[in-house]
């Protein structure tokens, strides 16, 4: 009995000795972690900001507009029933694209944006983030959404080849046409025949038109957003559809704002769709009045508020789609 106790004894020691141990090597531990965090967070912080900043995660409205008119393929592909897997390819790829065009963008501007008062606090026209170091990220991104079109089928792998080359293009053609807005627009309407070949295997006559309805709508608004800048733009020699219309910018944006909608109107019609639809679309029209109230005056504040109100355009007939199916 006493050998017992003796032993006990002992283990009991051991026990505690373990303990002071584990809780002195724990703080060790604690204290290096808390150490590299004062020493490396606040460098690692700011350059996460610097990533948010170049790839506009923090300004997800180029994102959201590139998100809807996929949206809009998606449902009607699908008849209103997209798979789980399909939207959250359809939802990410667009985040993951803007976000590699945005970097592409600012890498070919890098020279620019610092002359301009908008841009000149943007990670590359700051030194903040090297060149080399902004097309490792925009690469990345761009890996990252392959994989994504990778669980799809072959005709939409197929077609993003397509995608990848004008987005990559797209920033360069500022310097050589007074077009990019309508090279952007075939962009941001590329994902409307990927998402049909998704969800369907084929791409048919009303996808075109989709696509077409967006290219309108994406040289409407991007025809805005250039107007912010356009004085800018004069005196560094970028070109832009808002140089090339002039004064009469207006006009041809409210021109391009009926053609959007005659060309979503014929979708519907050749589609059935329910009434939703149609109410939306009016509720889209008088966004489109709206827009053309703000940039009146041409005023660079009004003009970037017009192009942000685009967001409510895509949203509006993004839910007529939805409603309308879902009263099928």
């Amino acid at each position: 009995m006493d050998d017992f106790h003796s032993y006990l004894h002992r283990f009991k020691q051991l026990l505690r000795a373990c303990r002071r141990t584990l809780l002195h090597e724990s703080k060790k531990t604690y204290q290096r972690i808390d150490d590299w965090r004062i020493a490396h967070w606040p460098g690692i912080k700011d350059r996460l900001w610097q990533y948010i900043q170049l790839t506009r995660l923090s300004r997800p409205i180029g994102a959201l507009l590139l998100l809807w008119p996929a949206l809009w393929a998606l449902w009607i592909a699908s008849e209103g029933l997209p798979s789980l897997h399909l939207l959250i390819v359809f939802v990410l790829g667009p985040f993951l694209a803007r976000s590699a065009g945005c970097v592409m963008n600012d890498y070919a501007d890098r020279h620019f944006d610092g002359h301009v008062e908008r841009t000149r606090l943007r990670p590359l026209a700051t030194g903040q983030v090297s060149g080399k170091e902004a097309l490792m990220v925009a690469i990345t991104l761009l890996l990252i959404a392959f994989l994504l079109v990778l669980s799809t089928n072959r005709l939409t792998i197929l077609l993003s080849f397509v995608a990848i080359p004008l987005a990559v293009i797209y920033p360069y053609l500022k310097r050589h046409t007074y077009l990019p807005q309508f090279f952007l627009g075939i962009a941001f309407s590329w994902g409307i025949p990927m998402a049909f070949a998704a969800q369907t295997g084929t791409v048919p006559r009303i996808a075109w038109l989709l696509f077409i309805a967006n290219l309108l709508w994406t040289v409407v608004f991007d025809t805005i957003y250039a107007m912010v800048d356009r004085e800018h733009d004069l005196q560094i020699g970028i070109k832009s559809t808002a140089i090339l219309f002039d004064d009469a910018d207006r006009t041809i944006i409210g021109i391009l704002q009926v053609m959007t909608l005659i060309v979503l109107l014929i979708i519907g019609n050749q589609l059935t769709l329910l009434w939703p639809y149609y109410t939306f679309l009016v509720v889209a029209a008088g966004f489109s009045i709206y827009q053309q109230y703000l940039i009146k005056d041409r005023s660079p504040d009004k003009c970037f508020q017009a192009f942000l109100n685009n967001n409510w355009f895509g949203a509006s007939i993004f839910i007529g789609i939805a409603l309308a199916y879902s009263l099928k």
